[in-house]
């Protein structure tokens, strides 16, 4: 009976530990591979850092750290990973299929915009959901919209908007490094070193 009621006992104490936040794992890696993408973008380094970093890191474990948002109730976080990690395999996939020489898995620039420009719509969707997070990550949305839309239209015949869009969306993955830190810091120090701010609304 004692047994029992200690082993009770140390049930819950490791029941009531806090868990750790996933969205540290979701910013890390969006945000390392969107960085990375823009130093290829800029002509800094290969497309293959890119591509194994989109599946695996900016990918796979985004798209795990999702999952356990929707352990946490969180919907914003499960469909912002999710979506985004999704984002960089099928974007991976691409840029693997492309180089295969099988002409059905290539992508012209035409489709390739047009495939932006859907993550362009769902980008504003949670855009306009940031607004009640806080304006650390309305900012980084923000700045993921605009990214976005220099884009589609660097594909749809403006090249020399490719540039600008790099140096954005390199502010946007340092932004959402930011809210990483915010989030680890806050548990390790106990006080708000990197405030996010107040959700506008």
């Amino acid at each position: 009976m004692l047994d029992s009621l200690i082993a009770a006992q140390e049930t819950d104490q490791v029941s009531s530990k806090p868990l750790g936040n996933p969205a540290v794992v979701g910013l890390a890696g969006f945000g390392l591979t969107t960085m990375m993408l823009q130093f290829h973008n800029l002509g800094w380094v290969g497309i293959a850092p890119v591509i194994w970093l989109g599946f695996i890191f900016g990918g796979l474990a985004q798209m795990i750290a999702g999952f356990q948002e929707q352990k946490m109730g969180n919907n914003f976080g499960y469909a912002a990973f999710c979506s985004y990690g999704a984002f960089w395999i099928s974007l991976c996939a691409y840029l693997l299929g492309s180089t295969s020489g099988i002409k059905m898995l290539a992508l012209n620039e035409n489709d390739l915009g047009f495939l932006l420009f859907g993550w362009t719509l769902l980008s504003i969707g949670l855009w306009i959901a940031s607004i009640k997070v806080s304006r650390a990550m309305f900012i980084c949305f923000s700045l993921l919209v605009v990214g976005f839309v220099a884009l589609d239209l660097v594909n749809w015949g403006h090249p020399e908007l490719k540039v600008f869009a790099a140096w954005d969306l390199i502010l946007c993955a340092l932004c959402a490094w930011y809210m990483m830190f915010h989030i680890i810091f806050n548990s390790l120090f106990g006080r708000n070193l990197l405030p996010v701010g107040k959700p506008f609304i």
